[in-house]
């Protein structure tokens, strides 16, 4: 192999191997570098790291927890548990359930109420709370007399302002329905001060459905008084919560049906308390007219004053003397026998004890 030749293979190996490390040194150069500008392990002063060693964290304060396992719990099966309400808490729905510290006692089988049945409760006090006139003028009427004091107040918030005052009071009748504040708010105030405890509220409304009867009940009203008022109710509301050593009225007579009277009259009680005057005015002698006629043989004007007093006797409620006066009627045939006196003398007893209870309806 001549010299030449190997000259020309050296200076193409030095060559490709140029070429190599020129292309390695240029790949190198552009390779992309990492961000991180920490300074090495090796690199840090040894006087930081033994300033960073000596250095303590601040140790942060943390709120207390009171363990779960010290809180007093209850449940019936896993899972479920109710956490021990508060003195507080437990005061505050005795309050809201105050009307079950009154207590209520039954009413027993009582004969027709009057007027003269609320003497009873003579010296019990009631708080009014109603906004309209003449349903105030109904019940101070209703128990005039009867030595219950009635105080008047004309809507919720003139109750709470009089119970601030003084709180000797047996119930309060509430109408719900009232401008400024109304019976349900007043109420809700009421039952929330135990002050007020060991007074009965009751509801007076003309609502009667489920849902309205319900409503009062969750305002704290433990009764209800139907609108318009009827005496058996309250009679019965007044014997149920009074303190009063009471006796009930007496036996059933069956002589005035007042009820029914006042809803013939259409619901209007001062209406039937005016048909109630005319007929004592009208019919309060008539056994002595009547017995004047029997005895003059007068069957004619006896009939037509029969006829006249079966039908006012039904109108008013007064049946028994309305079946009187209807089988004497029919007796005046029997010139005969003349039975009709033995009926007469029943009209006669029967007629007094309606004007006793009208008078003491009245």
């Amino acid at each position: 192999m001549s010299n030449e030749f190997l000259q020309v293979i050296v200076i193409t190996v030095a060559i490709v191997l140029a070429i190599i490390v020129v292309y390695f040194i240029f790949k190198r150069s552009t390779a992309p570098q990492p961000h991180s500008t920490a300074p090495e392990k090796n690199d840090i002063p040894k006087d930081t790291i033994q300033e960073k060693v000596n250095v303590v964290p601040e140790k942060k304060e943390e709120p207390e927890i009171e363990p779960l396992s010290e809180i007093p719990l209850f449940g019936t099966e896993e899972g479920e548990f109710v956490i021990t309400p508060t003195p507080e808490d437990k005061a505050l729905t005795d309050r809201r359930k105050s009307d079950t510290t009154i207590q209520k006692r039954p009413v027993p089988e009582h004969g027709k109420i009057t007027k003269q049945s609320f003497s009873e409760f003579a010296g019990e006090r009631i708080l009014v709370a109603e906004d309209n006139p003449i349903n105030q003028k109904v019940i101070v009427g209703l128990l005039a007399g009867s030595g219950i004091d009635v105080v008047l107040a004309n809507d919720g918030q003139e109750a709470l302002d009089i119970l601030e005052k003084e709180t000797n009071f047996l119930m309060i009748l509430m109408d719900a329905h009232m401008p400024r504040v109304d019976g349900f708010e007043a109420t809700r105030i009421i039952r929330a001060n135990p002050q007020y405890d060991h007074i009965l509220v009751v509801a007076l409304s003309g609502d009667v459905g489920a849902d309205d009867i319900q409503k009062m009940k969750n305002a704290g009203m433990a009764e209800q008084l139907e609108k318009p008022l009827r005496m058996e109710s309250l009679y019965k509301i007044f014997y149920a919560y009074s303190t009063q050593e009471t006796q009930p009225a007496t036996a059933v007579t069956n002589i005035l049906d007042a009820d029914e009277g006042v809803q013939i009259c259409g619901g209007d009680e001062n209406f039937y308390r005016e048909i109630l005057s005319e007929f004592m005015s009208d019919y309060g002698d008539s056994a002595d007219r009547l017995g004047d006629l029997l005895r003059a043989h007068d069957m004619q004007a006896a009939d037509a004053l029969l006829l006249d007093i079966t039908g006012v006797a039904e109108n008013i409620g007064a049946h028994s003397l309305g079946d009187i006066a209807s089988h004497l009627k029919l007796s005046l045939s029997d010139t005969h026998e003349k039975s009709y006196f033995s009926l007469y003398d029943r009209y006669k007893v029967q007629l007094e004890r309606l004007m006793q209870e009208i008078r003491g309806y009245l």
